[in-house]
């Protein structure tokens, strides 16, 4: 499968692990401590530039010949006021994403898209306006991160220290699940970015067929569950594969994933003006996750153009918390960043047009 002849068509090198490069290059004699070089180079050191230190004017050739090292292209960079930062990137066939910064605690998350716009059409999302184009490829994947620390380190040196990986950006990660599971296999490889796995966090709506592969596929990255709701009616309305994949089924699969020592399954809970903030939505999820290894995230709803819903009172988001709080869930309210430039949780969407853009 990885046998490759020069002239034949390239191979993206950042969709290609250390075990199969090295394949390639003993296959075609090449000496196997040149894909150790590439692989520190353009993954650990996250270099944009070629190398040809040490790697001979033949395994140059090879190399060159049969291998690309395309990135995605910065289009757009949208800077909030919080400091998020948001790229809007194209792909080699015009297609664009939208990658974003969020700073947090002096270090940064990097919110990873995994397709181009999103077929769940989550009634919250701004993402799911735009519909379902593709999934992208594990080297789109992995370029975004490489994008984006290229950034830090040019415009804000210092403040590239190893930032933490959050698939939550658009699309749902576990609808392209192989080239997820492949980019996160390189991301915590020792001969690819050595990125602990307690930095690294893959969300998804409840995409029962991908949780299903998870539990026995996934490398142990952490796992956040959209769940917005424990009613049916409610969360059928806010994530209409609910329908087809009931959230009991959901929690049942997610039970069974095998969790590290002080690892946890992060709940994310979309709070919604007099729709699921009330007492009884809270207890009622206390009361679902009470017992379990869990941790969950209360989100304000951010607003997108088009939007139907409204954002919680602080007061409300407050009083929910401390109802989680009587069950003994560590419960955090996330601050919203980057709502400014449409940066924020939900507000996804490279068909829409931010004025507030540097280039």
């Amino acid at each position: 499968m990885y046998e490759l002849y020069v002239n034949k068509m390239s191979i993206s090198f950042y969709a290609t692990d250390i075990s199969h490069l090295k394949q390639i290059f003993e296959k075609n004699n090449i000496n196997v401590q040149v894909a150790n070089k590439l692989h520190n180079w353009h993954l650990k050191k996250k270099k944009l530039t070629k190398t040809i230190d040490g790697i001979s004017v033949s395994a140059q050739e090879f190399i060159s010949s049969n291998f690309n090292f395309d990135l995605p292209k910065i289009k757009t960079v949208h800077e909030s006021s919080d400091k998020t930062v948001k790229f809007e990137l194209a792909l080699n066939d015009s297609c664009t994403i939208e990658t974003v910064l969020i700073p947090f605690y002096n270090k940064y998350s990097i919110c990873l898209s995994s397709q181009v716009g999103c077929a769940m059409n989550c009634s919250f999302c701004y993402t799911g306006t735009q519909g379902f184009k593709r999934n992208l490829t594990c080297d789109e994947i992995i370029g975004q991160y490489i994008i984006a620390w290229n950034w830090l380190h040019k415009n804000r040196p210092g403040e590239e220290r190893v930032p933490n990986i959050v698939f939550m950006g658009q699309g749902e990660p576990l609808h392209n699940f192989k080239p997820i599971k492949q980019a996160c296999e390189i991301f915590l490889s020792t001969y690819g970015f050595s990125i602990g796995s307690q930095k690294i966090t893959v969300s998804t709506s409840g995409y029962l067929p991908g949780i299903k592969k998870w539990i026995d596929e996934m490398p142990g990255v952490n796992l956040a569950l959209s769940l917005h709701s424990p009613f049916t009616e409610k969360r059928n309305e806010l994530i209409p594969i609910n329908n087809k994949y009931p959230l009991t089924e959901v929690l049942n699969y997610i039970d069974k994933i095998k969790l590290q020592k002080k690892q946890f399954i992060t709940y994310e809970y979309l709070l919604i003006d007099n729709f699921n903030d009330l007492a009884k939505d809270a207890h009622r999820v206390g009361e679902l996750l009470q017992g379990k290894r869990a941790y969950i995230n209360l989100i304000p709803f951010n607003p997108f153009p088009g939007a139907k819903y409204k954002r919680p009172t602080n007061k409300t988001v407050n009083n929910f918390k401390l109802i989680l709080d009587q069950y003994k869930i560590p419960t955090l309210i996330r601050t919203t960043k980057g709502d400014d430039v449409l940066a924020a949780c939900g507000q996804l969407n490279t068909l829409a047009r931010n004025s507030n853009s540097t280039k």
